[in-house]
């Protein structure tokens, strides 16, 4: 009899063990879990922790509640401006009611991850190329509310968006950085006249201070040798300023200028001598005539 009860005992201990295996479930606690008894749906969402089912009635699905880290494949399309690139962004989601995340849609990661590819195609065809390179916190924020309109019907919400890399071409990349490079040359020349203009009105003050004050601009020149015989690599050649001969000018005492005397007169040119007669082995001698001279011809 005793036995009996024994056995009776020990083996509805190992029933009820073997049917609390069967029922017994661990919920964790980034989880909620779903039941569904004879495949209609209990109201009560299980929190984490230990819980009980019935076996064979009862079906136990757990939701993950984390965020989702999805990244979107790039998309290609073209711009409002006709370029045509390549644009890959992340989808940061998480299932805020686990119910209607199984019930409304059959799997909420392949109906997010579709929905955002068809959302960056659509946010890519209006918008301009400028746009997707400057201005990405407002395309994110488009992309959210694009993403999360119909996500929230599926007990899903997006949590943000971002628009990670954007492919351009080639020959669109070469356009770019000619059009920046020009862009740095336009600055470069303005600061630069923007610079001479500046110096040369500084320049003019400078010289009329010198102007007034001539002493200055002797100083200038020597702190520019100094500047210039600090390298000692080069011949210096220093001119004679011209402040310094007008110094001297000054300096020397005005003279009367001295009578110049008279220019000797030239001396008179001697006469003339004749020639003395030539003889003619011939026959009588022959004299030449007389040398007029300029006197003679006066008189």
């Amino acid at each position: 009899m005793i036995e009996d009860i024994l056995l009776a005992v020990a083996g509805a201990a190992v029933a009820a063990a073997a049917y609390v295996g069967a029922a017994a479930r661990v919920v964790k606690q980034y989880e909620r879990g779903v039941v569904f008894r004879f495949g209609r749906l209990r109201g009560d969402v299980r929190p984490p922790g230990f819980t009980m089912i019935v076996p064979a009635v009862d079906r136990l699905h757990k939701v993950n509640m984390q965020i989702v880290t999805m990244p979107v494949p790039a998309q290609e399309g073209i711009t409002r401006d006709n370029v045509t690139v390549r644009v890959d962004a992340v989808v940061y989601f998480k299932v805020v009611d686990a119910a209607e995340a199984l019930v409304r849609v059959e799997d909420y990661k392949f109906a997010v991850s579709q929905m955002a590819q068809t959302s960056l195609r659509s946010i890519i065809g209006k918008s301009d190329l400028d746009d997707l390179l400057s201005n990405r916190e407002k395309l994110n924020q488009g992309l959210e509310l694009m993403l999360d309109s119909p996500a929230i019907g599926w007990g899903v919400q997006i949590d943000r968006v971002e628009i990670k890399d954007v492919s351009l071409p080639e020959t669109m990349k070469r356009s770019m950085a000619r059009q920046a490079e020009a862009d740095r040359e336009r600055r470069a020349r303005l600061i630069n006249a923007d610079a001479e203009l500046q110096a040369s009105k500084k320049l003019a003050e400078a010289a009329h201070q010198m102007a007034e004050a001539p002493s200055a601009l002797q100083l200038r020149l020597l702190q520019t040798v100094m500047a210039v015989a600090a390298e000692k690599n080069s011949t210096l050649v220093l001119p004679i300023p011209v402040e310094l001969l007008r110094f001297l000018e000054r300096a020397t005492p005005e003279s009367a200028p001295a009578a110049t005397p008279p220019a000797p007169a030239a001396p008179p040119a001697p006469p003339l001598e004749p020639l003395p007669p030539v003889e003619d082995l011939t026959g009588s001698s022959v004299e030449p005539s007389p040398r007029h001279t300029p006197g003679d011809m006066a008189a």
